[in-house]
Parts: structure tokens; sequence; C-alpha cells
């Protein structure tokens, strides 16, 4: 027998209520996003070390007065518009009615404060100010209004603006990079705001609701989750635990392109993957014979050996078998698509024959021993690339070990030197080869900000000469020779060894979408439901 139950209206009122809350769960459960990042941040200071994990962090809380679109083409950002006062002088347009997450209006004063603040960063093995160099005078107009002179004429200001991220003055005066990682001085305009860090596990951040810009509707709170096993991160998605990660794990390319729950997308990105030998000491720490004594003499100073060692590299078949596919063969520093590629610098043949008799001519043809440094948890597949190059060059002799580490330590090292030959990316973050140009290959010169990113010293001081030229040239015709001209002298010198372009790869669930980016950047706030 069943029993009336007698519905009043306060109950269908509840009833009503209830069933629409039920309604809403899933939206509700999207509102938080947790998203899979391959590599943690070594700091939360966004002008300690030109990293890309900490820039890739740094984005959702911090912003640039110039920004880039998924292209890598130039788009306003903090400065809603700029002008070329004269070949000297550019004045800077800010927003109004931007906030920082504490409340507290964005004027010029913060953004001369960030500007300069890069400069006084001590202890940091990658310096932003190579980004602010150009810059010898800064002047408030109005607190909207800022003029900046360069010493001559500088073209490429407005790229470098991009990489600099303006801070709040009030917030982050007196503070060490070090305090950040507890959360001073994080104080952004960005749509997220910094709620709480653990540090090699993940960074929490809350939606700000007071942002200028478009507003990421669809996520309230974002973890980012630092996760640089592959296997460990595509089961994290699997499982649910992240609804999207970078870096597809390239052995289960083919699982996730068919598996009808998920989604995939790619790109060619502008960071080249390259080998960078000791081109400058007479004698090399991890150089030895095959007996592993160390040698009194560094045969990687001969340009014969150092032309062999990019014979002896079958690229086409590291991306066949180690890529799966994702990646671009090159000899370039930039992809085709950047500004200062250079066409007459074709694919370097695959040629272990040619390559021994490269090694004979230098006096090497027993070859010799040698150890080559990795990191092991920054680009895709960077320890299996060495690993393949090390098996390659077994074949003209060079027995090589390899030695992999975190990127926090691998830089640590390299800035020292302790290396004879490392492998390394780096992306063209301004757009343009002279990007790659001043960071890895041209010869130091610290108060242009040359050579921050030249671990082994490789000096032709004709690069430098052209550079400087092309960083001086307004006119882009006559600035791409001058940057292809560089650009062919430091891969004829072999200073630098390139690999390929990587191929960035994301993963989502399927009812999620991602544009993907030339520059690699995984921002949390690209991610949008279906």
């Amino acid at each position: 027998m069943f029993r009336a139950i007698r519905i009043t209206p306060r109950a269908a009122v509840l009833a009503a209520s209830l069933s629409a809350l039920f309604a809403l769960a899933p939206a509700s459960f999207a509102q938080e996003f947790k998203l899979a990042m391959s590599s943690p941040p070594t700091s939360l200071d966004p002008h300690f070390y030109n990293l890309f994990p900490n820039l890739n962090v740094s984005d959702h809380m911090f912003e640039t007065l110039v920004a880039m679109d998924a292209d890598s083409r130039l788009i306003p950002s903090l400065a809603e518009s700029w002008t070329l006062i004269n070949n000297l002088t550019w004045e800077v347009k800010l927003r109004k009615g931007v906030k920082f997450h504490d409340g507290s209006d964005l004027t010029a004063e913060d953004v001369i404060w960030s500007l300069e603040r890069p400069a006084t960063i001590v202890n940091s093995p990658g310096k932003f100010d190579v980004y602010t160099r150009a810059i010898i005078n800064k002047k408030v107009i109005d607190p909207y209004t800022i003029r900046l002179t360069t010493k001559e004429p500088y073209p490429l200001l407005l790229s470098d603006l991009t990489a600099i991220y303006i801070v709040s003055k009030k917030a982050t005066q007196g503070l060490s990079s070090d305090d950040f990682a507890s959360g001073k001085g994080m104080v952004g305009t960005g749509p997220y705001r910094f709620a709480k860090f653990l540090r090699d596990d993940r960074i929490e951040m809350d939606r700000f609701d007071g942002y200028w810009g478009k507003k990421p509707a669809n996520w309230s709170k974002v973890t980012l989750r630092f996760i640089p096993n592959g296997a460990t991160r595509i089961a994290a998605l699997l499982a649910g635990d992240v609804q999207a990660l970078e870096n597809v794990p390239t052995p289960d390319i083919a699982r996730v392109r068919s598996d009808a729950n998920l989604a995939m997308t790619s790109k060619v990105s502008h960071r080249l993957i390259y080998l960078y030998p000791d081109t400058s000491r007479d004698k090399s720490p991890f150089v030895t014979d095959k007996d592993g004594k160390p040698l009194d003499k560094n045969p990687l100073k001969d340009i014969r050996v150092r032309k062999a060692i990019s014979m002896a590299i079958n690229r086409e078949a590291i991306k066949d078998r180690v890529m799966e596919g994702l990646s671009q063969p090159t000899n370039n520093l930039v992809p085709l698509t950047l500004f200062g590629h250079n066409p007459d610098l074709k694919v370097v043949k695959y040629d272990p024959e040619a390559a021994k008799k490269l090694m004979a001519e230098a006096g090497y043809a027993n070859g010799f021993g040698i150890t080559i440094h990795t990191p092991n948890n920054r680009y895709i597949n960077d320890e299996k690339i060495t690993q393949t190059i090390a098996q390659m060059l077994s074949k003209i002799g060079i027995v090589a070990k390899v030695e992999g580490a975190p990127m926090s330590v691998y830089a640590a090292r390299g800035v020292k030197r302790e290396y004879s030959l490392g492998l390394l990316g780096w992306g063209a973050q301004t757009g343009e080869a002279s990007s790659p140009l001043r960071a890895i290959a041209a010869c130091d010169e610290p108060e242009k900000g040359y050579g921050g990113n030249n671990y082994l010293k490789y000096c032709n001081p004709k690069v430098n000469e052209l550079l400087s030229k092309a960083l001086n040239t307004v006119d882009d015709k006559s600035r791409l020779k001058l940057l292809q001209d560089a650009t062919a002298i430091v891969i004829n010198d072999a200073g630098i060894i390139p690999i390929h372009q990587q191929v960035t790869t994301w993963a989502m669930k399927k009812n999620i979408s991602y544009i993907p980016r030339t520059d690699e950047r995984t921002h949390a706030y690209e991610f949008s439901a279906k």
C-alpha cells in the first residue's frame, strides 16, 4: 500500500531548488580546473630567472605591457597603445582601470619600477635585464603615460617588453626573490591571484574578479600540478585527477588520439633543441680518452670535430623513433614562420662515413670519450634524445656517456661552465632570431645583455657585430639580412648544433578545448569548456 504524500508550496519550492542545484552540479565542479604541467618553477619572483617553467606560472598572475598572441604576433596588454615619437623615443599609454590583486591601481610608477627591478636582481642564472638594457631613460608624463628612450634606434623594444612582468612597487619593494614562494610580492594584474604554493608539487590560484580583461568564466579556481614524469602525467589525466596536461608523452600519443574521451592538439613551437660544445677552453672537464683518462687537448675546439658530431646525428630517426613524428629537424635558430629564419641553412645530412673522415683529419681517427649533460625534466624526451645522440656518436668513435639532472640542478651547473657538451632548448621569446642570437650564441657583453645563456662561451666577434647592427636597424629588410647572416656564422661554426624545433602537444578531456601556441605557453585561462 502506498501512502499519499502531500506536497506543500514550501516543499515544492525546496524540491525545485534542489533539482536546480543538482542540475548545476557538473558546471560547479567544472569551476575548479586542474592542469598538469611538465616542469616545476624554480622561482615565483617574475624577475628572477628567465626560465620557461617560471614564465608559464607567472603568466597567470602577472602581465606585461605588450603581449603575444598564439602565433607570436604583438598585441596590446597593459599598454593599450604606443607611438614612436622619434627614432629613439616611444610613448606608451597605459590602460586605465587596471587593478592589482590587492585592489590598488596600476600606475606609471609601478611600470618604471618593474622596468628597473630586473637589473637589481642578484644571483640570477638567467637575468631579465637583457630586455631592458636598451632603455636609457624612463619618464613619467602622467599617471598613465610614460616615455622610454633608447640610446640608438631599437626596433625590438616592443618585443622586449613582452618579457618584462609588471609588479606592484608597494608590494615588492624590499623583498628578496626567495620571499615570493611564501606569497609575499605575488601581487599582479593577471586573471588569477596567488593562493598557495607547494614547491615541486603545485600552485593554487583563485580567479581575480577585478581583472580588467576578458575574465576566465569557466574556472573560478585553478591548480597547476607539476608532474615531470610523463607516464604519471598521463595517468593523472586518465584518472580524472587533472582535466588537461601539456606535453603528451610520446609513447602515449597514439593512445590519446584514439581515446574517445580525450582530445589532443599540437603546434610547431619556436623552441630550438640543440647541443652546445665547449669551443673556448684548451682543456675541457668531461673529455677523455677511451680509457677515461682526461685529455690535455680539447677536441671540441676543432671545427671538424664539431661538424662531425652534427653529421653523425640522424635527426629524422630521432623524429620518427624518439619523438613519434612530433619534431621538425632543423639547422636554424628559429622556425620558418619567424623573422630571421635563414632558408639557405639546410638540415645537416646524416653521414657517419663523412663524419669519420673529418674526425681523422682532425687527428681523432680513434675517437675519444665524453660525457653529454642534459636536463631530464624540461624538454620533451630531453634525456632520451641525448641517449640516442650518444648511441649515434659511437658510430664515429666517440664513446659518450649521458648524465641527466632536473633543470634547476642542470642550469645551476651550466652557468658555472661545468660541462663539455650539453643539450639545451631555447624559445625565441621576442618572436625573431635576435632572441637566440643574443642569449645563446653571442660573445659575452653583459652591458648589452649578450651571452647570458651561452653556457660554454662560444664566441665569434662577427656575430656580435652583425647582431648589434640588426638591433639598431629599423628597416625590416636590412635587419632580416643581418640576422640571417649572423645565424649562418653561428651554424657554420657549429658553435651550436641544432637538432629540431620542438612540437608542443596538449591533451584534455573531450569537453575542453585549447588554442595551441607557438610559444609553447600553457595557460589555464585559455582552456575553455565546450
